[in-house]
């Protein structure tokens, strides 16, 4: 069976057609730039052994950008559709095959997630036009935290807001999460339910999670993706009274304000540079002192997030880093763990500075495991869509 793995992000789309169930690549893509002056479409047909297919698209949004996905994949008999949609809210507990009520579920909650569950229903409604007989499914980025108890994801407001609105702590990035446990109990050879996994999914989203015996007990992000550690262009945690304060001094509407804490803030906010991490870091590396503090503000409120989840559950086995910027900074994986050996964390110099690829960073001696996990969401995707279509 022929899956197609769509993963629509806030500025781009990742996407993979497998043979299921060997899980075997036949085609991988992604789009990069979408919104911006330079939308660059990347297409590599595996199977056919051809060179990557590089267009750039002008218009640059998502309609155009799906329209010339699903034109390059025409030669393929793609049998089902499976989608990364950031927010289900509470009522879609595991993937769902995509029906009017799902995605006016979808629809709702994008309120939640502005800036991906927009996309991610533009990717849906993209394949209902040009396949329309093929059988979709929504795999929610917040499915894998619905297991938090209620002391973690209840907020101390009134209880009433939880009750009305469901006003609580949701945590994305669960398709990831999901994969990194696995995959890190898989290269240690340990059983999942053993251990006690911190996980730092370090993206243009950033998410920290905690992980024991299997079940995601704690997450940074919240009601919306925005909580939690700093971010692209998401500020994380804040006090509310700040949000007052600007609505009041600055004279911003619910809108301009959602704007300033969802696409201006973050590391792009602080440093004044980029929302590309890249372009941060080289930044500080020039001595640039804004960029420099962006990077300590993210490194320090990672750090305390490692400390935190350590204490809820008791102590810790497994730091995992991923993402793309968790996979590649040398240099932000050293900060974040400097000061934690008295949690048994230790880093090997040589094994953090040099290598690629999933791998054991921490030294040998020490007694909390640090890894470096590549992520592949698209294959659980297409494992969670292969599951549905199967109960069905």
């Amino acid at each position: 069976m022929q899956v197609l793995a769509l993963n629509c992000g806030g500025s781009s789309i990742k996407y993979k057609v497998f043979s299921m169930p060997e899980e075997k690549v036949l085609v991988q893509g992604s789009v990069e730039g979408i919104g911006g002056q330079d939308t660059i479409l990347r297409h590599q047909d595996l199977a056919g052994g051809a060179p990557e297919h590089r267009k750039h698209l002008p218009r640059g949004d998502y309609g155009e950008a799906l329209e010339e996905i699903l034109k390059l994949l025409r030669p393929y008999r793609i049998e089902a559709v499976g989608h990364r949609v950031v927010h289900g809210g509470a009522s879609l507990r595991r993937p769902a095959r995509i029906d009017a009520a799902v995605l006016a579920t979808l629809k709702a909650c994008c309120q939640l997630a502005p800036l991906h569950n927009p996309a991610n229903i533009a990717g849906i409604e993209a394949v209902a036009r040009i396949l329309p007989e093929v059988p979709q499914v929504a795999v929610c980025d917040n499915t894998f935290h619905l297991t938090l108890p209620p002391r973690a994801y209840l907020y101390g407001l009134p209880y009433e807001y939880y009750e009305s609105y469901g006003l609580r702590r949701y945590g994305f990035h669960g398709i990831t999460f999901a994969y990194m446990v696995h995959r890190a109990a898989a290269m240690l050879g340990r059983d999942l339910q053993e251990l006690k996994i911190v996980s730092l999914m370090f993206g243009s989203g950033t998410t920290a999670n905690a992980c024991c015996g299997g079940k995601s007990i704690d997450v940074s992000t919240g009601f919306t993706p925005t909580e939690g550690l700093l971010q692209s262009t998401r500020c994380g945690d804040v006090d509310p009274g700040v949000l007052i304060f600007l609505l009041r001094r600055e004279g911003l509407t619910p809108d301009t304000l959602e704007e300033v804490i969802n696409k201006k803030s973050g590391w792009l906010g602080i440093s004044g540079i980029s929302n590309d991490y890249r372009a941060v870091e080289e930044a500080a590396r020039q001595g640039h002192e804004r960029a420099r503090l962006a990077l300590d503000v993210l490194a320090y409120r990672a750090k305390k997030y490692v400390g935190a989840y350590a204490a809820a559950m008791g102590g810790l086995d497994v730091l995992v880093f991923s993402g793309g910027i968790g996979e590649k900074s040398s240099s932000l994986r050293r900060e974040v763990c400097r000061g934690l050996e008295f949690l048994g964390i230790k880093l090997d110099t040589e094994r953090n500075e040099n290598g690629s690829g999933d791998r054991l960073i921490s030294n040998p001696e020490a007694r909390v495991q640090v890894l470096v996990v590549h992520t592949d969401e698209e294959v659980m995707i297409a494992r969670e869509t292969i599951k549905v279509l199967a109960a069905k």
